[in-house]
């Protein structure tokens, strides 16, 4: 008899490996020295692999190859250290984190982050201790800060254009602080709307404006999403306001569990990307009924918040998602974008919610968009950069410094602690504030 070991897949070598049992022992001490043996070779040939591998480095940086550019590596990103303001100019400054305050979740009653990997487990690599693939820039674009936030610390984790080229500009300010406010094509502000209409917008994250010029928000840890007219009036709720929860529509229950970005069909229908995958609580325990699936999913409304369609994702498998972070609508036929973050992919449905493809990417999905064009792009989170794609997920082209300059890092010229949701003009110009810096980013094309 023999028994062979399957190596091919894990270490790359002879695929077959066989082990002389005798038949003569009887058989509990037959299987207990062929698991042994079994046990045996194969730390062998870990040991041999260790060893081979040990003798090759992985590249650190590679040459621009069929389009795409050339690409290195960079990092580790620090953390900035503390409530970041940044007054006219993009001037960047930090002041230290108060001990025992918080504005955030537990103050306006939203659960905590709990059972997840990043929430409690300390092991293994975290974000900050990653290599990040950094791609040349070879399109030629400019940066500058013409917008002045009112003065206050807090990220800018999304913008969006209406069609007079007005700028919306989405704040984590603190509780009590406006978080929203419209600039026009002047960078003058000429809208900032009362936190009495929209109430504190725990964890401010995506948002977009609709056909009508409708503005529409999602506050992540707040569990709402919100439609606001062009003069900042409230027009819809979406969710209740601290209560995660799952869209059952045949009980009449609709609440959402962690909204992420908003997106809408030609039609005027709305996708809500929902769950941040290894950031976010699971809920599968929880206490509350109506809380109780704890994954990713994509719900499908039309314009006037009435259910059609939802869709759900798991980490493992084609088809699947982990988190809904990145969304958008290809305006050539319809298909639904979603940025698996974590993940480092892209998968693509069709607007009724059939699976389609899964792009494999090298850098973090974090907003995907397309421009005026029907052109993808694609921002890369922590990797600081915003990149230009084609349909099957390959680089054509990046603008963004990269997360990492001199002190904590996203403040030097070009350079974001997190390229996050952003929005193109009809002339390629490419707005964005970022997560963790309250200041918005303009970055021009160059002259045709």
């Amino acid at each position: 008899m023999y028994l062979f070991i399957n190596n091919s897949d894990s270490l790359g070598l002879n695929p077959t490996i066989p082990l002389a049992v005798t038949t003569e022992m009887p058989e509990v001490e037959m299987q207990r020295r062929s698991f042994a043996g079994v046990a045996a070779v194969a730390l062998g040939l870990i040991l041999a692999g260790t060893s081979a591998f040990s003798q090759t480095q992985p590249p650190t940086e590679g040459p621009a190859v069929d389009g795409s550019p050339a690409w290195f590596l960079q990092g580790p990103l620090p953390d900035p250290g503390g409530r970041t303001t940044a007054p006219p100019a993009g001037n960047v400054t930090t002041a230290p984190r108060s001990e025992g305050t918080d504005t955030g979740a537990a103050a306006v009653g939203t659960p905590r982050c709990s059972h997840s990997p990043i929430c409690d487990n300390r092991l293994g690599p975290r974000r900050q201790e990653l290599q990040r693939v950094q791609w040349e820039q070879t399109l030629g674009y400019t940066f500058t800060y013409p917008y002045e936030l009112p003065p206050g610390p807090g990220g800018a984790p999304a913008v969006a254009l209406d069609s007079h080229d007005n700028l919306w500009v989405f704040q984590r300010a603190e509780a009590g602080s406006p978080q929203l406010f419209k600039f026009d094509p002047n960078h003058n502000l000429i809208l900032e709307v009362d936190p009495d209409v929209i109430g504190y917008q725990d964890k401010a994250h995506g948002m977009a404006v609709d056909a009508e010029d409708n503005l529409w928000i999602t506050a992540t840890n707040g569990a709402t999403v919100m439609k606001l007219s062009p003069e900042g009036k409230l027009l819809l709720t979406i969710g209740e306001s601290g209560r995660r929860g799952d869209w059952n529509e045949a009980e009449g229950q609709r609440l959402l569990w962690q909204p992420l970005m908003v997106v809408f069909a030609a039609n005027g229908d709305v996708y809500i990307g929902q769950g941040h995958g290894n950031e976010s609580p699971n809920d599968t325990d929880s206490d509350d009924p109506a809380n109780n699936i704890g994954a990713a999913r994509i719900l499908h409304l039309d314009k006037d918040g009435n259910f059609i369609n939802q869709w759900y994702g798991t980490e493992i498998g084609q088809g699947k998602f982990y988190s809904a972070h990145g969304l958008a609508v290809d305006p050539t036929n319809g298909d639904v974008w979603i940025g698996d973050r974590e993940d480092y992919r892209i998968v693509v449905y069709s607007g009724e919610g059939q699976f389609l493809k899964t792009l494999q990417m090298r850098n973090l999905p974090c907003a995907l968009y397309f421009d005026s064009h029907g052109q993808p792009w694609m921002a890369s989170g922590t990797d600081g950069q915003f990149l230009k794609l084609d349909r099957n997920g390959k680089v054509l082209g990046a603008v963004g410094n990269g997360p990492v300059g001199r002190g904590p890092g996203g403040r030097g010229t070009g350079q974001f602690y997190e390229a996050s949701y952003f929005a193109m003009d009809k002339d390629d110009n490419l707005y964005a504030g970022d997560t963790a810096i309250g200041r918005v980013t303009k970055m021009t094309a160059p002259n045709k």
